[in-house]
């Protein structure tokens, strides 16, 4: 979905699909029908933006034969989707029963991480739409924190140089955005600036994720400007949410729900207190308040006393496109723990999953309009044009009334 600014940016905005399992080119076509397509539909949008996840074999296949990537593109095209970023975070088997540390593997000082990383951006400039800017891609902060040293951070170094020189050599524009998360190398915007200091600033940024910024405490405002007086660009932004308790031994029970087996869910205290995982925090119970590496989806409140990171979305979007000049034109809704949902949050079904993506999807359109940016083409509805939103279902989409 595309709107515009007003200083006549076109801004992308897409929801990701790492949501879904597919690793295979058979699963991600099957994904667009069962999925990407009836979320088009339900927004009644003329054409719907994926942040597509491609797992390294199925990147290095179409990377390999450019008549699998034409295909590709002519699959997207025939059902209104279009492609201008990608997720390259996960490497693969990111729907593993257990992935935790598994995510940050292979990290940058892996040329795997540089073939992967290079075979994205190879693909997206053919899926790019011939009238897109650009096309982005999200990776990991160089890695996980341990080990990581001197030898680490030069190895990176390298990689990310030979990175810059490779995108050069695309035909289309494609940035590649380092996304700080907890617990890893990067995880704060002084240690992005830090890290991101010495590369080629056309070719490498940064990808904001609205939910880590929040994890980590900090102020948008102040992050943004920061960035942006370092001469750092928000190549991407993940709209996003985290989990927030204020009184978390009073929400003990609950919580508990939320520490499921599959991703890790960082957990830092507004005191600087930080944990690994949300049992290690439970377990050694500091004070509150917490916010926890828990995507929620960003339409529907948690269910109180939980609350989610809402306020840190709405004031990071208002810096990076509420002003004069936007400052970040590649926007995605990247809740992919939908189906790790506390049992009686989750979508019951295909549909329920559908319908969950497009309320997130409507939900971040609507606060961009809030912001004065304009839709491009048709704008979404909600399935009700016209409804007021009720109190979200259990599967934490939007029930509406008339």
């Amino acid at each position: 979905m595309r709107l515009n600014h007003p200083d006549g940016t076109v801004v992308h905005l897409a929801y990701c699909t790492n949501v879904h399992p597919a690793e295979d080119l058979a699963g991600i076509l099957a994904q667009l029908d069962t999925f990407a397509a009836p979320v088009r539909a339900t927004l009644d949008a003329d054409v719907l933006g994926l942040g597509l996840w491609l797992a390294a074999p199925v990147a290095a296949a179409l990377a390999a034969d450019r008549a699998l990537r034409v295909l590709l593109r002519r699959e997207l095209d025939a059902r209104g989707l279009e492609v201008v970023t990608f997720n390259g975070f996960p490497y693969q088997t990111f729907h593993a029963p257990v992935v935790k540390h598994a995510v940050y593997r292979p990290d940058w000082t892996d040329r795997r991480r540089l073939d992967y990383t290079l075979d994205l951006a190879l693909i997206l400039a053919d899926l790019l739409p011939d009238d897109a800017a650009r096309g982005s891609i999200s990776t990991l902060p160089f890695g996980w924190r341990t080990p990581w040293g001197t030898a680490e951070a030069d190895g990176a170094a390298r990689l990310l140089d030979d990175l810059a020189r490779g995108l050069a050599r695309q035909h289309r524009a494609i940035r590649v955005a380092v996304e700080p998360e907890p617990g890893c190398v990067v995880e704060t915007t002084p240690q992005a600036i830090a890290a991101l200091s010495g590369v080629d600033p056309d070719r490498i940024g940064l990808c904001l994720d609205l939910a880590h910024l929040a994890c980590a405490w900090e102020d948008p405002a102040r992050a943004v400007a920061s960035l942006a007086a370092a001469g750092v660009p928000v190549v991407k932004t993940q709209v996003s949410a985290a989990l927030e308790v204020t009184d978390p031994r009073g929400a003990a029970d609950i919580l508990s729900g939320y520490a499921e087996p599959r991703f890790l869910h960082q957990t830092r205290t507004r005191a600087g207190a930080a944990y690994d995982d949300l049992p290690e925090a439970l377990a050694a119970d500091p004070d509150g308040p917490w916010r926890v590496h828990f995507h929620v989806p960003i339409h529907a409140a948690p269910e109180p006393p939980l609350s989610g990171t809402t306020p840190v979305l709405r004031a990071g979007l208002a810096a990076l496109v509420g002003g004069p000049v936007a400052l970040c034109d590649h926007l995605e809704v990247e809740t992919y723990t939908w189906n790790v949902l506390p049992a009686d949050r989750r979508p019951r079904d295909d549909a329920a999953l559908v319908a969950g993506i497009a309320a997130e999807v409507a939900f971040a359109h609507r606060e961009l309009l809030d912001l004065g940016l304009t839709p491009e083409g048709s704008a979404p509805a909600s399935p009700d044009p016209g409804a007021e939103p009720a109190a979200s279902d259990r599967t934490g989409t939007v029930a509406v009334t008339r």
